[in-house]
């Protein structure tokens, strides 16, 4: 019998989604896949139901719509500040799951080395080895989860076609600063590298923090190669929309990859989701405030249980630290809270390139009851001290 291919032997299945099945299996509070409880705006569901009443329903252009990018395009030129041509600057993607492939395999060839902070979402490092290129992992410092400027600038001597920044960082929370992307962008040029980005998380920020678009900096529009979807930001993951925004030399090359990827994203759900683009400013507000709102009373949760974590910048993310557990298998800590505690958290392992095992993932993109709930279950490690 033929053998699989050699690369699949350097990552393992999704650590993320596997936690949801045993979080099924045993009834528990699922906090591993970040997918929210809410439903998408009321309107972009009317809107929805308009699509699937009268269309379209065969293909889109392969690579968007041309209502959906000149949405996108009005969009994001207001959050990035940059002059966007709907026409030459936007691919628009199955989720930013094949945005992050399609930027990976426009940007690199076999064999190239692409700098990945650790933790990662773990998608990079999958990535990178079906591109065939190699990764550099460049750790993010817990418990603040910062670079060290000379490990980065190590990594960077290793000449990399590419670096991935999430922005603001799943599994961390991190929201880098301008200082931080200012010594990246300079990096980036220095070495003459590719910067890919994942900013799923834009709207999602914790004030004082700040969002900055990489790709707005100087001189920087023409090497970025920015990545999100709508999926957070408008609670809908399974619509399976994102994009790739950058200069129309890369985007040429990013339609190519595309178009034989995928072909493209679902019609009717592109026309649709023009309904959730043009949402007035007002929405994004209210967003940050839900979820500020979350965060603050699963913190307070956490604090209730005498649980240690790193307070989140941006995202629905806590890195909650279980050494004081005596934790030194994350993997078998996560099976056995699923089961006997009934909350379903992510091994933060999976995150790491370094032999890190005593910290584990949890979201809290859930309703406040639910929220509530998770506190009083999480009191139970209480025992264990």
């Amino acid at each position: 019998m033929p053998q699989i291919a050699n690369r699949l032997a350097h990552f393992t299945e999704s650590v993320i989604r596997e936690m949801t099945r045993v979080a099924n299996q045993y009834d528990a509070i699922n906090l591993s896949q970040g997918f929210p409880d809410a439903d998408p705006p009321p309107e972009v569901l009317a809107a929805g139901k308009r699509a699937m009443d009268n269309g379209p329903h065969q293909y889109a252009i392969t690579w968007g719509s041309l209502r959906f990018r000149e949405a996108l395009a009005r969009k994001q030129r207001h959050w990035m500040g940059l002059d966007l041509d709907p026409d030459a600057n936007i691919v628009v993607t199955c989720g930013s799951t094949e945005a992050m492939m399609t930027a990976m395999m426009t940007a690199c060839n076999p064999g190239d080395k692409v700098v990945i902070f650790s933790p990662f979402y773990e998608n990079y490092g999958a990535d990178t080895i079906l591109s065939g290129a190699d990764p550099i992992y460049v750790p993010l410092h817990p418990p603040d989860f910062n670079f060290d400027e000379n490990e980065l600038r190590a990594a960077f001597a290793q000449k990399p076609k590419a670096i991935v920044l999430c922005n603001p960082s799943n599994p961390s929370g991190k929201v880098f600063s301008l200082a931080e992307l200012t010594i990246i962008a300079d990096l980036a040029k220095e070495f003459d590298a590719f910067v890919i980005t994942d900013e799923v998380y834009e709207h999602i920020v914790y004030a004082p923090h700040q969002h900055h678009y990489i790709a707005a900096l100087p001189e920087m529009f023409e090497r970025t190669i920015s990545c999100s979807s709508l999926s957070k930001t408008y609670n809908m993951t399974g619509w399976r929309l994102g994009y790739v925004i950058a200069p129309e030399a890369i985007i040429a090359g990013a339609r190519k990859v595309h178009d034989f990827l995928t072909v493209g994203a679902a019609a009717p759900l592109q026309e649709a989701a023009v309904t959730a683009l043009d949402l007035p400013l007002g929405y994004y507000d209210t967003l940050t405030a839900d979820y500020t709102r979350k965060r603050d009373l699963f913190l307070g949760c956490l604090d209730a249980a005498g649980l240690t974590y790193t307070t989140p910048q941006g995202a629905y993310y806590v890195m909650v630290d279980c050494s004081e557990f005596g934790v030194t298998d994350d993997n078998a800590f996560c099976r056995w809270m699923a089961k006997e505690v009934g909350v379903a958290a992510v091994p933060g392992s999976s995150f790491f390139h370094e032999p890190v095992n005593h910290l584990i993932r949890l979201h809290f993109s859930r309703s406040e009851q639910i929220l509530a709930e998770t506190g009083l279950r999480l009191k139970k490690l209480k025992s264990l001290r």
